[in-house]
């Protein structure tokens, strides 16, 4: 037996299916939002550092007590 959905019938419900995912999973896509946010942080502060000079121990001490 084949059931017969109209192509408007199978978008509400694929999009019924999504939000519920989301919902549920929230936590999930959270996280991964996050960790792809702190790479590209790291990416553009790894890119600063290339377009600037040097520090010395002393300077980077200096700010880490700061």
């Amino acid at each position: 037996m084949q059931t017969v959905m109209d192509e408007g019938k199978l978008k509400q419900v694929l999009k019924e299916a999504l939000v519920e995912i989301l919902e549920e999973k929230q936590n999930i896509f959270h996280d991964m939002i996050m960790d792809a946010m702190e790479d590209i942080a790291l990416s553009r502060a790894i890119q600063e550092g290339q377009n600037t000079g040097t520090a010395t121990k002393e300077e980077i001490f200096h700010i880490l007590e700061g």
